[in-house]
């Protein structure tokens, strides 16, 4: 999901992750589900792509 509204947005990982403050591959390892973002960062993401966290990050049961 975080692909598609990164791509949506028009945003490369590169624009994205300096955005952010992160490295590309840690961009890359949260749009593979291979990292849960902190708190902080799920935030600045949600805030970065318009939406609300809880339409982008959810807990699994």
């Amino acid at each position: 999901m975080i692909k598609q509204l990164r791509k949506e947005a028009g945003f490369r990982q590169e624009d994205m992750a300096k955005k952010l403050g992160v490295s590309r591959q840690t961009i890359i390892a949260i749009e593979n589900d291979k990292y849960n973002p902190t708190l902080e960062l799920a935030m600045k993401i949600a805030k970065l792509l318009d939406r609300h966290v809880e339409d982008i990050f959810f807990l699994e049961d």
